[in-house]
């Protein structure tokens, strides 16, 4: 029975539009794939410190770290590029 109450109320004016929720949401998920970004940098460098002679651990440190570089450009890039497209939208 209260479902078809809140069905019967209408539009609800205050409601935020779809293209905010979108914004909302690809923000949140880029701001997560910063913070793996920079997790990852932060660990790549532990095991560049840590590699004291083992050449191995130091490419695999450096293509992490540079792996770990182009994820926080790229998310940057998606940030600016969803702020660009929400002031188109608004």
């Amino acid at each position: 029975m209260h479902i078809i109450e809140i069905a019967r109320a209408g539009v609800i004016s205050d409601a935020p539009s779809i293209s905010s929720v979108g914004i909302n949401v690809l923000n949140f998920l880029l701001s997560v794939v910063e913070i793996i970004a920079i997790i990852s940098l932060v660990i790549s460098g532990i095991i560049y410190l840590t590699a004291i002679d083992d050449k191995n651990r130091m490419q695999m440190a450096k293509r992490s770290l540079m792996y770990s570089i182009v994820g926080i450009m790229l998310g940057l890039g998606g940030m600016i590029l969803v702020w660009v497209v929400g002031q188109f939208f608004q």
